[in-house]
């Protein structure tokens, strides 16, 4: 009995301990929120937040991170960011993929077409964390999803960039950040002011280009978001509109039926 219940105790204070080093290896702070437009019930993707989502994926994201699910086509669909075909294919043409074999059995490079996925920043995993100081950079594909928080904690952690309490010490290439799990990155601030020019003119501040590219990344994650709202919607009229005719019907047998008193 004795042993058992040494064993027990044992086992509480290594629980206790193990909960204890991993909070204080990180503090937890409340993410930032956004009122997204695609949160609600009969939430719908902002148009241009989309576009500019996918402009500033471009231009600062896509050197390390992929989009490995996503086709070019995708651009145009709808309930996406809904380039036209014409964009959409401007856009695939401004990349390289390799094909192939041709006739000769030989590879080659060719521009992307509508049909290609996103062409891969790098060539192969190692590649990439050689390339980032041994730290691979996750593909964002499914990125929303995939983290706890969704969408408010890739927001959070974009803008979550602080000097480390004091007495913390990072690794050289090593980032503090408020909202990081264990509060360390290796990925170095990535939105400045003005960082990327809008086409349509919206101001390209920290907090904007970071809504945005988590709208895009929200996208990317369920792209069918939309249409899966709009069939809840109908499903949800038809199981009512059936219900009041099943009530009316059951009311009007039963109605034929004498009660006996």
């Amino acid at each position: 009995m004795k042993k058992l219940l040494k064993i027990y105790l044992t086992t509480i204070f290594l629980t206790l301990s193990t909960h204890n080093i991993t909070y204080s290896a990180g503090e937890n702070y409340p993410l930032l929120k956004q009122d997204w437009s695609f949160k609600s019930f009969f939430g719908t993707f902002d148009r241009a937040s989309l576009q500019r989502g996918y402009q500033v994926y471009t231009e600062v994201c896509a050197s390390c991170h992929s989009l490995k699910y996503v086709s070019y086509r995708n651009l145009a669909e709808k309930g996406g960011p809904e380039f036209s075909i014409e964009q959409a294919k401007a856009i695939a043409s401004n990349f390289e993929v390799t094909d192939g074999p041709n006739n000769d059995g030989e590879m080659f490079t060719r521009p992307a077409k509508l049909s290609d996925k996103f062409v891969m920043p790098y060539a192969n995993d190692q590649e990439a964390k050689l390339s980032n100081g041994g730290a691979y950079p996750p593909d964002m594909s499914v990125l929303v999803k995939a983290r706890a928080g969704g969408a408010d904690y890739i927001y959070s952690v974009i803008l979550g960039y602080e000097d480390p309490p004091e007495g913390m010490k990072l690794d050289d290439g090593v980032y503090y950040n408020k909202y990081m799990y264990g509060n360390k990155i290796k990925m170095p601030p990535q939105l400045y002011d003005d960082l990327v020019t809008y086409a349509d003119g919206t101001p390209a501040t920290p907090e904007q280009m970071a809504k945005d590219i988590t709208t895009f990344l929200a996208w990317t994650a369920e792209p069918k978001l939309e249409e899966r709202h709009k069939f809840g919607f109908r499903a949800i009229i038809y199981l009512v509109i059936l219900t009041i005719l099943v009530y009316f019907s059951m009311k009007r047998i039963w109605s034929r039926i004498e009660t006996k008193v």
